[in-house]
């Protein structure tokens, strides 16, 4: 019999919709009703590709003796953290300053009115290795609500008090903006596995935004050091089994130092930022590798992950058939069926197929070897081997597709969807693929359209239903993602769409008295604490975004207050920036940006015709600290951009003009021009 869920859109909560758990949707029906039977809160709180809450439902959730217990003692809410980061946010801080740590499954214990009072991720259905069973935490928990609720509720209040002066905390500080981000490339230096790529140990996530601001320190300071831990990070990622060989696209992270074993499930975010993390190594190095392995990620989305309209869906699962990563794995003897023995036996050497395997007695494929001394030990030439492999992995391919797929959450999430149209948008120009950008431009007009079904943009879409008004992270990563889409199509209804999501991102998430951007709007659902979180994790957060999009617009529309803002957020957190600087990889990069001397590069050509591709091409093509690229088509009158007012093709030929702080050099026609104009002023 299904519950309260399966009235709900989220893919993630619909899964739980026939657990025989009386799961409620957040909202005032559950905290009225915990009122009512003075009964605490159970909040449960995951994604629907998390392999951890799989395992939990299986476990707990589906087990009719556990459900009853907590249908007996609790209110049970489950909450999808890709819908509500807000309701993740807040009680994943409590949990960890109750326990230390933190992930999801998120586990909370809540008074009727909210404050949390214990908690924890994953509970096993019996003791294991110290971690007590979910049963056992159930009984815990309502017996200390029941015979000590003043206590349950003052220790709930002074974690509470303890997060909100923590969220509060600002401090100033002497150190420059420049101190911090020469600080956090030292702690990164010391962080670094030169064995095998990344920073810390196991498990190892791909961390784009340090990698982007690794990039920034080579530019700023010409620093090889810089560059080669991300070049080097990046080919690693890309020979691991982090990456799928056969379709494309990266899993969410390594459970081990090396890259080998992922856990498997695929994020939209994750495969967005890491592409343009390869875009903007490829531009800088011109290295072939890293051009191929950013086109095969944005590839993979169009093939996988994008739905018939054009937006992006969110995820795919890291299980299929119970079993996780099952459908990436292979035995040896499934190679030898599909390939032939002899075509098998040169695939499993160049991807390290064994009869024992990996994984749990199958192969995850990755490359242990360089393909040139393969094809020097084989007595063929590596642009043999290269076809043959590439023939080899359609085989493959197809072979796989035959099998049971893992879940693809199919949900429409704005600030997921931006950071691909972003990576679509500048990969476009910058890898001459101009599909591209015809991708980004696509999904850019159907999240405008549908997405702000009212005038308000909303969160996310699920069965052509747009809900959850935007959080900051949305607006400000869709503001980025159209300045980015501008700046490939020259299209000026772009500029108009960002101007009015600055505008409403400021009204509706800046608080003039605290100096700073909160996470939610200030007419949003009013919960225990209004979050807000600066650091930067495995996606950029909503204040670098805002950031960002403020001194990128700034530029563009000669506006002072953009800026003023984004430079507050900086002075905000000034001091957290010098302590934690790699906690803060965005919002650090976006602070070399602003300490950086513009270049601003105006066009002015139909965006259509190959000559101003051109033109669009070759400033893709220079890697500058702050660059900023604008246009439109020749006759248009425009105001209130400065860098577009007067200007003018020259003899009816596509023009480009490279300025810095709107003063320009000679026009040019010739993308070559254009890029020695550009490059001239970099040097300076």
């Amino acid at each position: 019999m299904a519950n309260r869920l399966a009235q709900e859109t989220s893919p993630y909560l619909l899964q739980h919709a026939q657990n025989p758990v009386d799961w409620h949707p957040w909202g005032e029906e559950a905290t009225s009703l915990a009122r009512v039977q003075n009964k605490p809160i159970l909040l449960s709180i995951g994604y629907s590709a998390c392999h951890w809450c799989h395992v939990m439902e299986r476990e707990s959730f589906e087990d009719n003796t556990v459900a009853a217990l907590m249908n007996e003692l609790f209110v049970n809410v489950k909450v999808d953290r890709e819908e509500r980061p807000d309701i993740d946010q807040i009680y994943m801080k409590a949990v960890q300053a109750m326990t230390g740590g933190g992930g999801w499954p998120l586990t909370a214990f809540l008074t009727p009115e909210g404050t949390p009072f214990y908690g924890g991720t994953y509970f096993p259905p019996v003791p294991h290795q110290g971690i007590p069973s979910f049963t056992q935490v159930l009984r815990a928990a309502a017996d200390a609500y029941k015979t000590r609720p003043d206590d349950v509720r003052g220790a709930g209040e002074k974690l509470l008090a303890a997060i909100r002066r923590a969220s509060a905390d600002t401090r100033e500080t002497d150190a420059s903006l420049s101190d911090a981000i020469t600080g956090a490339y030292r702690t990164l230096t010391n962080q670094y596995d030169p064995v095998h790529g990344g920073f810390g140990r196991a498990p190892k996530f791909p961390q784009p935004v340090t990698l982007e601001l690794l990039l920034r320190q080579h530019l700023r300071e010409g620093d090889e050091a810089a560059l080669e831990m991300v070049v080097f990070t990046l080919r690693q990622m890309a020979a691991g089994g982090m990456r799928d060989h056969l379709a494309g696209g990266f899993h969410r992270y390594s459970v081990d130092d090396r890259w080998l074993v992922p856990h498997f499930e695929k994020m939209l975010y994750d495969n967005g930022l890491l592409a343009k993390a390869y875009v903007d190594a490829y531009r800088l190095t011109g290295m072939e590798d890293l051009r191929v392995i950013a086109g095969q990620t944005l590839d993979y989305l169009t093939e996988d992950m994008q739905a018939p309209e054009g937006g992006f869906y969110a995820a795919r699962d890291a299980d299929s058939e119970g079993e996780e990563g099952l459908f990436y794995v292979w035995t040896l003897q499934e190679l030898e069926s599909a390939l032939g023995s002899e075509e098998a036996r040169l695939f499993a050497r160049v991807y390290d197929v064994s009869e024992a395997g990996n994984f749990e007695g199958r192969n995850i494929l990755h490359l242990p070897h360089e393909l040139d001394a393969v094809s020097r030990s084989e007595k063929i030439t590596r642009k043999q081997l290269e076809e043959t492999l590439k023939y080899q992995r359609g085989i493959l391919l197809e072979k796989r597709d035959s099998r049971e797929p893992p879940f693809r959450d199919e949900k429409i999430l704005v600030s997921w969807n931006s950071m691909a149209i972003r990576a679509f948008a500048e990969a476009g120009p910058t890898l001459n693929r101009w599909e591209f950008v015809d991708t980004a431009s696509t999904a850019a007009e159907w999240i405008w359209t549908e997405l702000r079904p009212r005038g308000q943009l909303m969160r996310v879409l699920t069965d052509g239903v747009a809900k959850i008004p935007a959080f900051l992270e949305d607006y400000a990563a869709l503001g980025n993602a159209l300045l980015s889409v501008h700046a490939a199509t020259l299209e000026l209804r772009w500029l108009t769409a960002i101007r009015k999501l600055c505008d409403e991102m400021i009204e509706r998430f800046w608080e003039e008295e605290d100096n700073a951007f909160y996470d939610t709007p200030n007419d949003g659902e009013t919960l225990i604490f209004r979050p807000r979180d600066p650091l930067d994790n495995a996606t950029p957060s909503g204040a670098s975004l805002a950031s960002e999009l403020l001194i990128r617009a700034g530029y563009i529309f000669d506006n002072r207050r953009y800026n003023e803002l984004a430079l507050s957020s900086f002075e905000r957190d000034g001091d957290a920036l010098i302590r934690f600087g790699p906690a803060f990889g965005r919002m650090l990069s976006v602070a070399d940006r602003s300490l950086a001397p513009p270049l601003e590069v105006a066009i002015v050509g139909k965006s259509s015709d190959p000559r101003t591709r051109s033109l669009i091409q070759a400033a893709h093509s220079v890697p500058a600290r702050n660059l900023t690229i604008v246009g439109g088509p020749p006759g248009e009158e425009v105001t209130g951009i400065p860098l577009l007012e007067g200007q003018r093709t020259l003899v009816k030929n596509p023009t480009a003009y490279v300025c810095r702080e709107y003063v320009c050099d000679l026009p040019v026609t010739d993308p070559d021009q254009l890029r020695n104009q550009m490059l001239q002023l970099c040097a300076q």
